[in-house]
Order: C-alpha cells, then structure tokens, then sequence
C-alpha cells in the first residue's frame, strides 16, 4: 500500500497543466507567431513587388481583418491559458514577465484589429479612389512611388489623406512588430522548458 502524497508532490500536480493545455497553447503560439513572420516577411515583400499597387492594396484590404483577429484571438487564448495554469499566489518572476509578455501582445493585437490596422485599410480605399481618378495604380513595385509622389504635391487633400495613411499604417506595423518579438519571447521561454525535442 502506497504511504501518503507528499505535499510538495500534490502541489505539483494541483498546477501542473494538462498535456491538452500544453498543446492547445503550442499550437495558439505557434500559429500565431509562423503567420505573422510569413505576413510580415514573406508575403508582403513578394506581392509588393509583383503584382500592381491596387491589386497589392485590395488583397491586403480583405486579408489583414482575418490575420488581425486570428492573431487577436491567439494572443488572447495564450494568456489565458497560461495565467489559468500559473495561479498568482505562486508565480514566479519569470512567469509573471511571461504574463505581462502575453498581455502586452494582446493588447498590441486588439489596437491593431479595433483601430490602427482597420483605419489604415480605410484609408487605402479613399487613397485608392483619388490615385484612379488620377489614371494611377497599376504601376509595379518602386516605380509606383514617382506618379504618387507627383499627386502629392498636386492634391493637399490627396496629401492629408496620405499623411494620415501614413501614421496609421506606421502605428499598424509598430504593433505587429510587437506581437513578433513577444511570440518570439514567448516561444524563446517555451524552449528554455522542454527537457528534449
């Protein structure tokens, strides 16, 4: 007959998460974390520079609401689940900056989704309209910048509009840039756990 548990050893299991939590939070990071360096430094850089301005913006246009709120959505799921299985009596420093790691990125991607990354894909519409009337758009890659440039100093409003793109969008990639390097930290602590591959 086994003799009594030994309180350090219950208190493992009381905290330790389920494999089924392990996995589900893998998998949400990992997600997240391999879609936005693909969006980021993949896809982005290829469309821009094959495939006409308009065309380039409209697919952004309909991609970038789903990539924000997979993203947002993950970011939440992680946190979540990592401050479920670290109860606050008993966290660490190091989990505690993995929490603050997590809220920051789901911050990050809920500015990104409810306002910098929506307005921009507004503002690329309106842009868009006036660089049509004006016969613009179908230029590929770096030499779309000379006939916008032109417009630019033509057209104050085409300007205003342009400046305000140009914040939002500058705003937009600041906080998709944020939530890479917490994925990164985040897969980076991950690592610093397993005990094998």
């Amino acid at each position: 007959m086994k003799g009594p548990v030994p309180i350090q050893d219950a208190m493992a299991s009381d905290t330790e998460p389920s494999n089924t939590i392990k996995l589900l939070h893998l998998l949400f990071l990992s997600t997240s974390w391999g879609m936005q360096v693909w969006v980021t430094f993949v896809a982005g850089f290829v469309m821009s520079r094959h495939l006409p301005r308009h065309t380039f913006g409209s697919i952004q246009r309909e991609l970038f609401p789903y990539y924000f709120h997979i993203s947002s959505t993950c970011a939440f799921l992680n946190l979540t689940l990592f401050a479920m299985s670290h109860p606050s009596e008993s966290l660490s420093e190091e989990h505690k900056t993995q929490i603050i790691v997590f809220l920051v990125c789901a911050a990050a991607s809920v500015l990104n989704t409810q306002c910098f990354g929506q307005v921009a894909s507004d503002l690329v519409a309106e842009l868009q309209l006036v660089e049509r009337s004006h016969g613009l758009g179908q230029e590929l890659g770096p030499a779309a910048s000379e006939p916008r440039r032109q417009l630019r100093a033509s057209d104050p409003s085409y300007r205003r509009l342009a400046r305000r793109f140009a914040l939002h969008h500058a705003l937009s990639s600041l906080c998709n840039l944020l939530c890479i390097v917490c994925n990164g930290l985040s897969l980076c602590h991950l690592a610093g756990q397993l005990s094998a591959l």
